[in-house]
């Protein structure tokens, strides 16, 4: 084929149901002309924006926060930065032996198991059982509501295909693209049975579904306020936007994006506040426990030294006569 040939089946013969043959093209070319199959995979990889934004919040859920807490790294915004001295080049070389080295032990110990989360079966969900999965789900995420106008929809497996889930129309839900990347194979909630986080989840008169207070933080399904009556300077609530009664009612993704809120919150705190040097993080959950309004939130209650004269006992305190070990 020559050239002129190529940019002819480019321009006027080529057509397209995906991405795939222009950028097989591209890869090539830049390979001047001959890869391997390994070599093709990688440059695909690279183009997936779902297998970067896939990445991008693995390492915000796992690795960036334990190095942290270990004083190896930093991160600021999107900016990671490794918390060593500059390192000269024999040290470099070190480092790169030693990460090598733990890499591959734990290869030759995992196998391709390491990877299982994304080992998933090749059969694709069929046409005619994804039309049947958008119909009943009404063409909106189970999740967060979107609709296909907002971000595209995907059909979601409940049950992951790496742990065994069947392409059948019980396991199968819809999610956003937003929603299902950052969903984990070990997180196997049937969404479906969940009120979805949109303005159908919202309690009118909630005060923690319209709230009045300015919301200082959030991340995808939950936010934080300042509360009303802090018990100390600086406390906060963590709130799903979804309307849900107490902690035990919230989704694996609400807990978790709590979570993260909850470290970058204290994280600032300590930060600003140089004289906090202790936190209670609690739940009330349901009358008998102290909940007055029943939409689930989570209290960050920053702690001082001396702030009362003797804090031992901590969260036991709300039951004040079991505050002291006997």
């Amino acid at each position: 084929m020559t050239y002129q040939e190529l940019v002819d089946f480019l321009e006027n013969r080529m057509r397209m149901s995906h991405i795939y043959q222009p950028l097989l093209i591209r890869s090539l070319v830049e390979a001047d002309g001959t890869a391997t199959l390994r070599q093709l995979a990688v440059s695909f990889v690279i183009q997936d924006e779902s297998q970067l934004l896939y990445y991008e919040d693995r390492l915000k859920r796992m690795p960036i926060p334990v190095l942290k807490r270990h004083g190896i790294l930093n991160r600021k915004g999107k900016i990671v930065t490794l918390n060593v001295d500059r390192l000269t080049y024999k040290e470099k070389a070190r480092i790169r032996v030693l990460c090598e080295q733990k890499i591959q032990e734990f290869l030759e110990s995992r196998g391709l198991a390491t990877w299982d989360y994304r080992m998933l079966e090749t059969d694709p969900v069929p046409d005619s059982l994804r039309y049947d999965v958008l119909r009943n789900g009404g063409g909106r995420c189970a999740l967060c509501g979107a609709t296909k106008n907002d971000r595209p929809l995907h059909v979601d497996h409940i049950i992951p295909r790496s742990r065994g889930g069947q392409n059948t129309i019980d396991n199968l839900q819809i999610l956003c693209e937003k929603c299902n990347l950052a969903k984990s194979n070990r997180d196997n909630t049937d969404f479906r049975e969940l009120a979805v986080a949109s303005e159908d989840a919202l309690e009118y008169g909630c005060p923690f579904c319209y709230p009045e207070r300015r919301i200082i933080d959030e991340n995808d399904s939950v936010f934080a306020i300042e509360d009303q009556f802090p018990v100390t300077a600086g406390h906060l609530l963590i709130i799903p936007k979804r309307h849900t009664p107490d902690y035990f009612k919230m989704t694996t993704h609400e807990r978790r994006d709590a979570e993260e809120l909850l470290r970058v919150l204290q994280s600032g705190i300590k930060e600003r506040d140089k004289t906090v040097t202790g936190f209670n993080v609690g739940m009330n959950c349901g009358q008998a426990a102290g909940q007055t309004v029943m939409h689930a939130h989570i209290h960050l209650i920053p702690r001082r030294n001396g702030d009362v004269d003797d804090p031992k006992g901590g969260v036991r305190g709300v039951i004040p006569g079991k505050m002291k070990y006997q």
